[in-house]
């Protein structure tokens, strides 16, 4: 199929909502034309008008060894040629768990599925199982998936849309789940003084990244695990995006944190659509067929997805590859802090591993109140600029960005000069 992005965008929106699959696609945030990809190579991407972006979008999150490479594509053929699906056990996914059972210590047990939110549902659902409560505590802001409870004051797509609930949640669903600010240990404790002997879980972020990034208060998830173990709750750090993002075992390994079950998405799939979530073994032998909590999926462990999965956790164990991966990532956000006080724009940046934020205001944000604060005009102006000049951000002023093992010297030099003039206009504005 062809066509320029302004005619597959016309095109789409008549057969498909909004014309995109996933809402942020749409550029509503930001206005103008989404890009139609046709392919990637490395660092970059590729789109229906023939023009050639850096990308630091990445799959949001899952490409950390770039687009295409050719290990992982190698291991994608090998096994669709064995076949697409078989809904039976397969060697490769007893691999899989095997591996991040390793990688993750605090995973005895791991179930693997087909997305983060069916890893996010599930293990909510688990907990609440496991304990016998029905309440269970979220952060404002963070995002884990678009199951009916999780809804409520997320982040993601639903803070672009302008829209941090959705519609079609039951008040009685909502009901059961709290809220608190990102990094307010201090309402967190009240939270669990008041009503502790209900909560069946709390699950968090532990690097925020669907608000833009927010890097958390360490005293913070000390005191989400104090808590937790105190009053009998489950600790649930969502690791869809930072796991195997931000270092090898994750944000509970860069930050010593031992969370009760961690759910993972993204990286563990190497492209493909594959999630999981795991921990303590008795808790994770209350899913069937062991338990009564119920959890299923024809294509869970898909061996495609699978093989991808593997091909790039492989890659990722090569040494020294996350301290190259976290300073590529720190010299982009340095450089750009740097370009844009040099015009005097009011702009910061930071970067936690493989993640990065930009941000529109003095000081990278704390929390969802911090993050709504920043200039959302601006960056919607500097989004612009820069995809115009063929580096391709995110297309909202509230998502994280992603480097990969492929940026190099090259594509951050280019994306910091590019930066430079855009910010230079900015000033005169």
């Amino acid at each position: 199929m062809t066509g320029t992005n302004e005619d597959l965008f016309q095109r789409s929106r008549r057969v498909i909502p909004g014309g995109v699959n996933s809402p942020v696609r749409a550029f509503g945030s930001v206005g103008g034309t989404p890009r139609f990809i046709e392919r990637g190579a490395g660092a970059y991407v590729f789109d229906a008008d023939g023009r050639r972006y850096i990308d630091y979008v990445g799959s949001w999150g899952p490409l950390i060894v770039g687009h295409a490479h050719p290990a992982v594509v190698a291991a994608v053929q090998a096994a669709s040629a064995r076949g697409l699906s078989f809904g039976a056990p397969t060697a490769a996914e007893l691999e899989l768990a095997e591996t991040i059972r390793r990688l993750l210590p605090s995973i005895e047990r791991v179930r693997l599925v087909s997305s983060g939110t069916e890893a996010t549902m599930s293990a909510i659902r688990l907990a609440r199982g496991f304990t016998g409560r029905d309440t269970f505590i979220k952060f404002e802001g963070c995002y884990h998936g678009h199951a009916d409870g999780l809804l409520v004051k997320a982040g993601s797509g639903a803070l672009t849309l302008g829209q941090p609930s959705s519609a079609g949640v039951p008040a009685g669903v909502a009901a059961h789940t709290l809220v608190i600010a990102y990094n307010d240990t201090a309402a967190l404790e009240a939270a669990f003084a008041q009503r502790g002997n209900e909560v069946a879980a709390v699950i968090v972020e532990p690097v925020a990244g669907n608000m833009n990034l927010i890097a958390p208060r360490p005293e913070f998830l000390q005191a989400l695990r104090n808590l937790c173990t105190r009053y009998g709750a489950v600790l649930i750090f969502d690791e869809v995006m930072t796991g195997f993002r931000v270092a090898l075992g994750g944000a509970q390994a860069l930050y010593g944190i031992t969370p009760d079950l961690t759910t993972l998405g993204k990286v563990v799939g190497g492209g493909m659509p594959l999630g999981a979530f795991g921990g303590r073994a008795d808790i994770m032998d209350r899913i069937a067929p062991l338990g009564p909590v119920y959890q299923a999926g024809t294509l869970s462990g898909n061996p495609v997805a699978v093989a991808a999965g593997l091909a790039t956790l492989k890659l990722v164990q090569e040494d020294g590859f996350y301290a190259r991966l976290a300073q590529s990532t720190r010299r982009l956000t340095d450089a750009l802090t740097d370009a844009a006080r040099v015009q005097r724009v009011n702009f910061c940046a930071q970067a936690v591993g493989g993640m990065f934020g930009l941000y529109f205001r003095e000081t990278p944000p704390a929390s969802y109140a911090e993050v709504m604060g920043c200039d959302k005009a601006a960056f919607n102006r500097f989004f612009h600029a820069m995809l115009d000049a063929g580096v391709y951000f995110a297309p909202s002023a509230f998502e994280a960005g992603f480097v990969s093992s492929a940026h190099g010297a090259a594509e951050i030099d280019a994306t910091v000069t590019a930066a430079a003039r855009v910010f230079e206009r900015l000033s005169s504005n």
